[in-house]
């Protein structure tokens, strides 16, 4: 695999190829009348690059009008230090999503915004004007109704959405709220790497046509103290269509 770089990102070339904490009863994210808007961010625990825009994905979690997760790639674990977060399928979208921007490389950090544009996400003002052109050219949202009583099931519902003919992509991440990693190698040796809104488990629910419907995910996938978020966009990792999230109580 080649790898380049370039100033303030590391990069490496594409291939050909809430529920609160003892809480009882039902809790629901009702759809917004404007956003959420998604956030996802392309990170490393190997990456000495990545903690600023870490940090900064750690500040807009605290936004309820934010979906904000990090998937964590695993192109960095062969210099010196293993994420223990990484997965190849988080690798694997963010490469999707640089064939669908038409990027001639992946690199870390990179923050996606809506499925749109990307920045490093290392600096508050690129990311703020993505959202800004996002809602600039959101005219109506397909926001995801997510309902879940305790330790049960997971309820999504969509109502009927004008897709002109198309489908899209139903998607769920389950991720953990925060870590905090003693680096023991690599770049960020010596580092207390914090990270929020770590994917540990992402699935496509179904291809949706527009019509009202609703799914129903098993509550034994989802940890009780993890964060559940579901994204609606067009199908290959095109520009999001509405998102949502339901996450327990969190402070920090």
């Amino acid at each position: 695999m080649s790898i380049a770089s370039s100033p303030g990102r590391r990069s490496v070339l594409i291939g050909a190829a809430a529920v609160a904490a003892g809480l009882s009863r039902e809790v629901s994210a009702r759809p917004a009348t404007e956003g959420p808007w998604a956030v996802e961010l392309f990170t490393s625990q190997g990456c000495n690059s990545c903690p600023p825009a870490d940090a900064h994905l750690g500040r807009l979690s605290k936004r309820p009008d934010i979906v904000a997760l990090a998937f964590h790639v695993d192109y960095w674990d062969y210099i010196g230090w293993r994420d223990p977060f990484a997965s190849r399928e988080t690798t694997e979208r963010q490469r999707a999503y640089a064939r669908t921007l038409k990027q001639r490389y992946v690199y870390t950090p990179e923050m996606v915004v809506e499925g749109i544009g990307h920045d490093t996400g290392r600096d508050r003002a690129p990311i703020e004007a993505l959202l800004a052109r996002a809602q600039a050219r959101a005219t109506r949202r397909a926001t995801p109704d997510l309902s879940r009583s305790l330790g049960g099931p997971l309820s999504i519902k969509l109502d009927a959405f004008p897709l002109g003919g198309r489908v899209a992509d139903v998607t769920l991440a389950i991720y953990d709220r925060r870590h905090t990693t003693p680096v023991k190698s690599g770049e960020n040796q010596g580092r207390m790497i914090e990270n929020f809104n770590t994917v540990r488990h992402i699935e496509l629910v179904d291809r949706w046509d527009g019509t009202a419907r609703s799914w129903t995910i098993p509550g034994a996938r989802i940890g009780p103290t993890q964060g559940m978020a579901v994204l609606v966009q067009e199908t290959d990792h095109g520009p999001m269509i509405g998102c949502n999230k339901l996450e327990p109580a969190y402070s920090g």
